[in-house]
């Protein structure tokens, strides 16, 4: 027989999502209990690389959810009740003062995820947390069961916010739908043997992919390519099937012929390696037969648009994401199935989703964490609402 506890609300996960619910719940005088099997907020503590990337600074709505490739019309309601300036105004009264980069992202004073983490447990003084795992949750006399290992729990509402696909089968066998995940916010293992250059970064790099344009910072790695633009693009092309190739653009506007002229002693690897490192330089021009150590004044036209073409075309083929590279997926809950003013469950009332158990997904920022901040607030406005 499932216990009643004092609680008539349970949420489903402890991480940045779970807790901004739980926040606001008790905001509104409803302490919930918190079923977490690991430590609470234990995710938050690598965002940022330890710095906890809280947002970003965008506080235009419709702006602010063009950064989700999954879930941006979704978000227009959403963010146009929490975004960015009532986040700020969450973490002020929690006591954790933020600035913002030149990037536009936002980041605690302190640059401590760890004390964020601490100033916000603070903040959910009195909220129960349950270390338990939980297996399934049936509808039942007019409420809930929520089943553990070991025990079973009865409560009049439930809110589910495990990150990531942890809980599908558990909301799945609700009768909601379920977006496969896949990798997004990924490094991409590339066809071509690029561990030659390994470790070499390039800056503001521009790519061209499915009639689609980026630029941002590059990094290759043993097996493929990661950095800050490659994460943009495997976001975008999350749910495309692979493979799928990517050109990238290091000429960055300049006069090639003209760094040619005017250096006409340097050999033309130096020349070249004014636009991009020396490693790129180097494997650019073994990869099209050059004499690294040719010197400009002896580059003929032909050689010249050789290297152009190769240095404005860098083409590479991307077979699969990185393994074990995932920062976040896309997939969860069919938005469809979810009312975005107070993301309750279309499909079964007094149960609601947040965070990235639903199906949105955002770029590397603080856009993911915004999610959680948002959809946690809504899910505890809507309950609320209903108490």
């Amino acid at each position: 027989m499932a216990q009643e506890l004092k609680s008539k609300v349970a949420v489903i996960g402890g991480g940045p999502a779970g807790c901004a619910c739980s926040y606001f719940l008790k905001q509104g005088g409803v302490c919930p209990v918190v079923f977490e099997k690991n430590s609470p907020l234990k995710t938050l503590l690598p965002t940022g690389s330890g710095r906890c990337n809280l947002a970003h600074a965008e506080f235009d709505f419709r702006e602010l959810a063009s950064n989700y490739p999954r879930g941006e019309k979704f978000l227009y309601s959403v963010f146009s009740r929490f975004g960015t300036s009532q986040t700020l105004e969450m973490f002020e009264k929690m006591g954790v003062k933020a600035y913002v980069q030149d990037d536009g992202r936002i980041f605690p004073e302190s640059n401590s995820a760890s004390e964020v983490r601490k100033a916000f447990l603070n903040a959910l003084s009195g909220v129960k947390f349950l270390k338990e795992n939980v297996i399934s949750v049936k509808v039942c006399n007019g409420g809930f069961e929520v089943k553990c290992e070991k025990s079973a729990y009865f409560f009049e509402k439930v809110v589910i916010a495990i990150g990531g696909h942890s809980a599908f089968s558990i909301v799945e066998k609700l009768g909601h739908k379920i977006i496969p995940p896949r990798p997004a916010l990924t490094a991409l293992k590339t066809k071509e043997d690029l561990s030659l250059l390994a470790g070499v970064s390039v800056k503001n790099a521009k790519a061209k992919f499915a009639n689609t344009s980026l630029a941002g910072d590059l990094l290759f790695t043993h097996n493929g390519i990661s950095g800050p633009l490659v994460y943009q693009i495997s976001s975008i092309m999350a749910r495309e099937q692979m493979p799928y190739k990517i050109i990238f653009d290091f000429t960055f506007g300049a006069d090639f012929q003209e760094l040619l002229n005017s250096n006409p002693h340097k050999t033309v690897k130096n020349v070249l390696s004014e636009l991009v490192p020396k490693s790129l330089a180097e494997f650019i021009l073994q990869k099209i037969g050059i004499d690294e150590n040719i010197e400009s004044c002896k580059v003929d036209g032909k050689t010249r648009d050789k290297i152009l073409v190769k240095l404005g075309g860098f083409e590479v083929e991307a077979v699969s994401a990185a393994k074990g590279g995932e920062v976040v997926t896309s997939g969860g809950v069919a938005l469809d199935e979810v009312n975005s003013k107070t993301m309750e469950s279309k499909i079964i009332p007094d149960l609601y989703f947040c965070g990235e158990i639903l199906d949105i997904d955002g770029f590397c920022g603080g856009f993911n964490l915004q999610n959680c901040w948002s959809t946690g607030f809504l899910a505890a406005e809507g309950l609320l609402a209903k108490l």
